[in-house]
């Protein structure tokens, strides 16, 4: 669907070399991405961006200054998507311990379409780190249109009326929206709410938001400036002083208070801006530092139950006691892993192997039909350990057959059983989708609660969006594990950005070292 979108924008761009411009030298025509990648991935969103769905190439014109067209035969099948000029562009961001409520407000105009025509424009809204949409709110030729939550009783009602081409998700966390029947030269007034994670390494939170717009979406007049705002508001709900590390933008402080920050950031600009938003703070503790946050409804909101968020702070690193592992990492190799997954997936083990301490101890275990074991025993993840297992993995991690997870799983918490004084871990890497997953889930559940005090924990990592997630993502709640994933192969194919699979499952790694500090029975 990602790749069908990226085409169809490429299909908007060319077609978009219709529109009279006027005689205007300083006005040019739309550009296409500079660089070399002309793949459908490159013309996929990077910032909120509205576009004209154009099944009539014939309606295709400047709506200010109509001119003569040839006639084009034929209708564009997938609609080609021209992308709407920007008129103005607000973004603000309230950040809360982990997590921040994002809202973009702005204007986009119908510069492609005839005034006594009309065509239907889809909105494209790419969130940050594991985003998650929370309204949207459109103003378009004297029409106003809202997203509301809808009941799970009313939701089978509404099924049969919803189409898969008026709304969705293009790729996880890029949600897409069609806005009927909008007329040519008309303005659409948009605004749109997410709520996102920040990323959290090294004792630093950062918060990155996609707000990186191409020059196509300038409006195509004399070089005039216009404004971009930005307001950040960060609270840590720690009441200790706030350190800002980095920040994308010239940002402005309005204010500081012990746990909070205000900033502020206006320019006047040419053109609109290229750069995600990104800022990046520290707050530091020297001990292990947490607290619960309690909240009362209004009188207003229809559920009366309170709410309540319980955070935890790692503390600093002279402080922590990191205790001893036994990790099994259990490896798909079946044939869809060929390629960049397993490539990738080389390169994060080869790196997650070598940050573990010599006295943890590992095995890998690959599967597809067949289980394929590095070491009939656990090994200590010595120097020579750790290269033999690199080794293997060159030789041995081959792609081809069929996916069958139970056997490994069941095959990697039998070793782990006997382990003793160490604190236990599955890693599973897997592109595949299974039919008995839950099955999987209730034996593996019954293995654990089955084991004794210290159980292993299954961190799950999906690859692809093809990869069974929901299943990942129980497999390790259930075990009190960690889940994360690698959506986007096709980035994989056209960057040659495998390290992305290094990247997220390196952070995957990082639970290993946050468990606990003090004791042996907290960790458990």
């Amino acid at each position: 669907m990602a790749e069908e979108f990226g085409r169809s924008v490429q299909d908007g761009l060319k077609l978009s070399k219709r529109i009279y411009l006027g005689k205007d030298r300083a006005v040019t025509p739309p550009k296409p991405p500079s660089h070399m990648d002309k793949s459908p991935v490159a013309y996929l969103p990077k910032a909120p961006m509205v576009y004209a769905v154009i099944s009539n190439p014939g309606i295709v014109d400047n709506p200010d200054i109509p001119s003569y067209q040839p006639h084009v035969h034929g209708r564009c099948d997938p609609p080609a998507l021209i992308p709407l000029q920007m008129n103005r562009i607000e973004l603000e961001a309230d950040s809360y311990l982990d997590t921040a409520f994002v809202k973009i407000s702005g204007s986009w105009r119908v510069h492609c379409v005839m005034g006594s025509e009309s065509c239907d424009c889809r909105l494209a809204v790419p969130m940050g780190e594991q985003g998650s949409i929370l309204g949207v709110e459109i103003e378009a030729s004297r029409k106003l249109y809202y997203t509301e939550l809808v009941a799970i009783e009313d939701k089978k009602d509404l099924e049969k009326e919803v189409r898969i081409e008026n709304g969705g998700f293009l790729k996880p966390h890029t949600f897409t929206i069609t806005i009927p029947k909008v007329d040519g030269g008309s303005t659409l007034s948009i605004k749109v709410s997410w709520m996102q994670k920040l990323l959290y390494h090294n004792g630093e939170f950062s918060l990155i938001v996609p707000f990186s717009f191409p020059e196509y979406v300038t409006p195509h007049v004399k070089k005039l400036p216009r404004k971009e705002k930005i307001q950040l508001n960060v609270t840590t709900g720690t009441g200790t002083e706030i350190v800002c590390k980095t920040t994308s933008h010239p940002l402005k402080e309005l204010r500081r208070e012990v746990g909070k920050l205000g900033f502020s950031y206006e320019s006047e600009v040419l053109t609109w801006t290229n750069i995600d938003f990104t800022f990046s703070y520290a707050v530091s503790f020297s001990h292990i530092f947490g607290g619960v946050l309690l909240q009362s409804p209004s009188v207003h909101d229809v559920d009366q139950r309170d709410m309540f968020c319980a955070f935890l702070f790692p503390g600093g690193h002279h402080s922590r006691k990191v205790f001893r592992k036994e990790i099994m990492f259990v490896v798909d190799i079946s044939g869809s892993m060929e390629g960049a997954p397993l490539d990738g997936t080389k390169i994060a083990l080869s790196a997650a192997l070598t940050n573990l301490d010599s006295k943890d101890s590992f095995n890998i275990i690959a599967f597809n039909g067949e289980t394929y074991l590095f070491s009939s025993s656990m090994e200590l993840a010595s120097e020579d350990t750790v290269e033999r297992a690199v080794e293997w993995m060159s030789t041995n991690l081959i792609a081809g057959g069929d996916t069958n997870i139970l056997v490994p799983l069941k095959q990697a918490t039998e070793m782990l059983s006997k382990s003793g004084g160490s604190i236990p871990f599955i890693f599973l890497v897997t592109d595949g989708a299974v039919e008995d997953e839950r099955h999987i889930c209730d034996i593996m559940k019954s293995h654990i609660t089955g084991g004794g005090s210290i159980r292993p924990r299954i961190c799950t990592f999906g690859i692809g969006s093809y990869c069974n997630h929901h299943f990942l993502r129980m497999l390790a709640m259930i075990s009190r594990g960690q889940y994360d994933a690698a959506y986007d192969i096709g980035q994989f194919l056209y960057t040659g950005s495998e390290y992305a699979i290094l990247l997220k499952f390196s952070l995957l790694l990082l639970f290993i070292y946050f468990l606990a500090w003090e004791s042996g029975e907290a960790a458990a």
